[in-house]
């Protein structure tokens, strides 16, 4: 991925990433097993371009990164 060429992301669903507890309230309705998320799993760093935005806006209270927040934006340099 050009935005973060250091990160491994792929697509997951809540469940497979084990989403933060204070996430997962805000996700009421949704099944974990359906809901795409576009992730590096390991870096807990998230691609909100990629993602379910309800999803996304539930991370953004949490320990993961948007790959937009990382310095440079994500880019090298």
């Amino acid at each position: 991925m050009e935005i973060a060429p250091d990160l491994q992301f792929r697509h997951y669903t809540t469940g497979e990433i084990q989403i933060p507890v204070d996430a997962f309230v805000q996700l009421e309705g949704l099944s974990p097993d359906e809901v795409a998320v576009c992730c590096d799993r390991d870096a807990h760093v998230f691609n909100p371009a990629h993602t379910d935005p309800r999803v996304a806006e539930a991370l953004r209270g949490t320990h993961w990164l948007d790959v937009r927040d990382m310095p440079g934006g994500g880019r090298p340099g």
